[in-house]
């Protein structure tokens, strides 16, 4: 069983119009939808925004639907520079900016016992350049860094740039990408730039999310078709 996640219900409408069929299933105050596309089995669902909906609907979809690889959907704030609106960026690995024990001698970001980064699936990454070669398509790849802010601030996106190397920035990838190394599952996380995280970041965020989200779906489309 693939899962495919994404944040926002703007997010998964593009794929889950694309379905062949499926089938609404009510639990844990979400929706999760059964779907077949192209004679792949498929379980999606939008977590809402944030850490602790992307944690709890990641390990429903592996703990109770038998997901075996997990793909997220999105959009992101670019941090690179040389990223603009409807860029696609995929992670190599992703951390938590938001995470802050330095008052103990910890990095930010750092969790006792783990580490400040997870990494990605190769194997699945290796998919999505394959695609974006067969789209004659520009996919970046690099670091994205993940908290419970949606940031419009120039000051704090350089803060994140320079403490994580970071190229990106959003609100559930690391947290995806946590659940998915605990319990032995490959993810692949891929973002839609829809926005700069500066000062202009709340009204490019409202202006560009449909179109944004539309070309980071219809990428995700195309991996499910090459996936074994």
């Amino acid at each position: 069983m693939l899962a495919i996640i994404s944040a926002m219900s703007e997010e998964l409408e593009p794929i889950l119009e694309a379905m062949d069929t499926y089938e609404a299933i009510n639990y844990a105050s979400n929706t999760y939808y059964k779907a077949k596309y192209k004679g792949v089995d498929l379980i999606l669902a939008y977590s809402k925004i944030g850490k602790v909906f992307s944690t709890l609907t990641a390990t429903t979809m592996i703990e109770k639907f038998g997901a075996t690889k997990l793909l997220f959907s999105g959009v992101a704030g670019a941090v690179n520079s040389d990223l603009n609106i409807g860029d696609l960026i995929y992670a190599t690995k992703l951390a938590q900016h938001d995470l802050d024990i330095t008052i103990f001698g910890h990095p930010n970001g750092y969790v006792p016992e783990g580490s400040v980064y997870v990494d990605s699936d190769d194997k699945l990454n290796n998919v999505a350049k394959d695609v974006a070669s067969d789209l004659g398509l520009k996919l970046k790849a690099g670091i994205i860094a993940t908290g419970d802010q949606f940031i419009a601030s120039s000051e704090k996106k350089d803060w994140i740039e320079k403490t994580f190397n970071a190229d990106a920035l959003e609100m559930e990838g690391a947290s995806v990408g946590v659940v998915c190394t605990s319990l032995e599952v490959p993810f692949f996380i891929l973002r839609a730039i829809s926005d700069a995280a500066d000062m202009d970041a709340g009204f490019n965020f409202d202006e560009f999310l449909d179109s944004s989200a539309k070309v980071s779906a219809e990428f995700i489309l195309k991996m499910i078709e090459k996936i074994d």
